[in-house]
């Protein structure tokens, strides 16, 4: 629609406008649109937030340094739910008089030939008196009105202007300006969620791993008891989000054994994705973890430790799964009567059915959500979605709004590593966090690539960094060493406020299948891998008081618990990365220095954009490394020397930044986000 005057490219808007874009409670949501009239005259703009309540409220809009028709605002939202957010444009007689009158005036103009703008002056000043209420703004009506009346007298014509043309006065019209021609902009919705939508620290373990040994050295299968007991290491960490394989009954047909064999040994305990028995399937244990009873307990004890359990939402059954016989309609049925099994060549599961969700959308898109308000009515917030990205889009945006609808608060994890425009897809039908690649970015040109967009795309997408996975070992782990295991936490636990850890990382495990693979050797996707953390502690072969060290500092820095603010900053050596993340509310502010080779000392220099980090060019402050506890007299240039052997990297916190300097740094980047 063409408006009076022009409101267009309003940022953020995603799908076109068709989904909200993405923020959390008490996260500074940038909000940008070009705004531009005909002719000469002042235009301004406000931004209008509404609040899922009804309450309205309006903030002025800030004109682009850099480009005269873009205007920015900020908003933060202080309760979750869909709030609402509106450009409205507006012709400011105000400014453009005032502009006027001192180009006039400093022109040399005379009383004689500014008398139409000096009475123009008088009308608009009292105008802008009237809508003022006198009983709550007194004090504003009556410095208006001084300007009027300056206006009005007899004195110099620069004495007569110099009241109107005051800060003082200035700043009085940005609060209550003078609106003319005012043209509203169209609605746009921001889906606010919890704090923990976008800044939590993830744990991966399988609950069947945690029952130890028995007394000739065998692994004794976990249960909910023992997965207890485990978590209290895993709260030690500072971890707050414990993520499970499925837990449910594992299906015998076609079971997977070992190293993902055809042919299982007896005692193998298949793949725990292999969904279904004759005990139950999507809603039900696995017998040898314990009952229903036994999670919710378990889920007891994990909330006394501030952790909240994370449960795998895998759609697939194993081919005994109570589904394939009163419901085989969930499936494809192939022209022999079989019912076929997943592939992706050329890997074949035998072990698992995939569901056709267009033989009975109905039953089946009924039948799920059923499952998810099962384990949601057990105090489950919180669910890792397998492969999301093999079942349709369009269902995951039923399912997940249908349970936004009554559980606003629950957490949907998209694992799917797939092309940006499904991924961007996933997350814009709703899922909470998505995985990425970041485990195959390793060079600084790769990652200063991939982290400039998870920032410019933090309206659509959330991304969590997991180190590892159960089917990812990347060759930067396998060869690198002890110091890419700390290089790699680091970069994740920095670069995003989602991150995460799947169990053994922290002991260094490095095998993998063959060379070539991506595979860990005796994968913990087929038998039981039982560890003995504490022992690795003791021979200090434990990575554990490094990411205990780096979830710390994710707490103590509100600047890593945002996503928006990330700016790279130049070095001289192609193996040192050097990025910095600042929070607008707070002003505090992080940088980070990373050696990205893992087997050498690596020195050079760091070139400080020092505009993005609120400081002058010639600036010199002081930086606490909050690794090591040193205290360096930093600049804007910086020799760095980081040995992998010791350290291999610095986190600095820095000064923090002043309140007006905030606003800018959290302007956003020029980001399409329709694609």
């Amino acid at each position: 629609m063409i408006g009076r005057l022009g409101i267009e490219d309003v940022r953020p808007k995603v799908a076109g406008g068709t989904q909200p874009s993405k923020a959390v409670v008490g996260e500074v949501v940038p909000v940008s649109a070009l705004i531009w009239r005909e002719g000469h005259d002042a235009i301004s703009a406000t931004l209008v937030i509404t609040s899922p309540s009804g309450e309205v409220s309006h903030t002025a809009m800030t004109r682009d340094p850099f480009d005269q028709d873009r205007m920015h605002g900020l908003f933060s939202a202080a309760e979750p739910g869909v709030w609402q957010f509106r450009v409205d444009a507006w012709s400011d007689p105000i400014a453009t008089w005032r502009h006027a009158v001192t180009t006039k005036v400093e022109a040399g103009q005379s009383e004689t030939e500014l008398a139409n703008d000096l009475a123009h002056g008088i009308v608009l000043f009292e105008a802008a008196a009237a809508q003022l209420d006198q009983r709550q703004y007194r004090e504003e009506k009556a410095l208006l009105h001084q300007a009027v009346e300056a206006l009005r007298s007899d004195d110099a014509l620069r004495a007569r202007v110099a009241p109107a043309l005051s800060h003082r006065v200035s700043e009085l019209l940005i609060e209550h300006p003078l609106r003319e021609l005012l043209t509203k902009g169209e609605a746009h919705r921001v889906l606010v969620e919890r704090k923990k939508a976008q800044f939590s620290s993830w744990y991966e373990l399988f609950p069947r791993s945690t029952g130890g040994w028995d007394a000739d050295g065998n692994p004794v299968h976990g249960t909910f008891a023992t997965t207890a007991e485990a978590l209290e290491r895993v709260a030690r960490m500072g971890f707050d989000t414990v993520y499970f394989p499925p837990i449910h009954p594992i299906g015998e047909i076609n079971r997977k054994g070992r190293n993902n064999t055809l042919i299982p040994e007896p005692g193998d305990v298949g793949s725990p994705w292999a969904i279904g028995s004759k005990d139950g399937g999507h809603d039900a244990t696995h017998p040898a973890l314990g009952s229903v009873k036994d999670f919710s307990k378990m889920l007891q004890k994990a909330e006394s430790l501030g952790l909240e359990i994370a449960l795998d939402l895998a759609l697939q059954a194993a081919p005994d799964h109570p589904w394939a016989k009163s419901h085989p309609e969930f499936f494809t049925v192939l022209a022999d009567g079989t019912i076929a099994y997943a592939e992706n060549p050329p890997k074949k599961y035998q072990d698992i059915y995939p569901l056709n969700f267009d033989n009975a959308p109905e039953k089946i898109y009924k039948e799920i959500l059923r499952v998810v308000e099962f384990w949601i009515d057990l105090g489950v917030s919180t669910f890792r979605v397998d492969n999301p990205h093999t079942k349709p889009t369009n269902s995951w945006h039923w399912l997940i709004n249908h349970v936004h609808s009554k559980h606003p608060e629950v957490i949907f994890l998209a694992e799917a590593f797939t092309r940006p425009a499904r991924l961007y897809g996933l997350a814009k039908a709703g899922f909470t966090q998505s995985y990425t690649y970041f485990t195959w970015k390793t060079t600084k040109e790769e990652l200063e690539e991939f982290g400039r967009d998870i920032a410019a795309m933090a309206d659509v997408m959330r991304p969590n960094l997991f180190v590892n996975t159960p089917d990812i070992l990347h060759a930067s782990l396998q060869y690198g060493g002890p110091a890419m295991f700390a290089i790699r936490a680091t970069l994740a636990s920095t670069m995003s406020p989602l991150w995460g850890v799947y169990s053994g990382f922290e002991l260094f495990e490095h095998q993998a299948l063959h060379h070539g693979s991506e595979e860990y050797l005796d994968t913990e996707k087929f038998q039981l891998r039982p560890r003995d953390f504490e022992a690795a502690l003791h021979r200090n072969e434990s990575l554990e008081p490094y990411l205990t060290l780096l979830n710390q500092i994710r707490q103590d820095h509100p600047a890593l618990q945002q996503q928006r603010i990330l700016d790279f900053h130049p070095t001289s050596n192609e193996h040192l990365l050097a990025y910095s993340k600042v929070d607008p509310s707070t002003g505090n502010a992080v940088l980070v220095v990373v050696n990205l080779d893992s087997q050498f000392t690596q020195e050079g220099t760091v070139d400080l954009r020092m505009d993005r980090i609120g400081q002058e060019d010639y600036a010199g402050f002081e930086v606490r490394d909050l690794i090591s506890g040193e205290r360096y007299q930093w600049g804007k240039q910086n020799f760095v020397r980081l040995d992998p052997h010791g350290n291999v990297a610095h986190i600095f916190e820095l000064p923090t930044i002043a309140p007006e300097l905030r606003g800018p740094l959290a302007w956003r980047d020029e980001v399409d986000y329709n694609n």
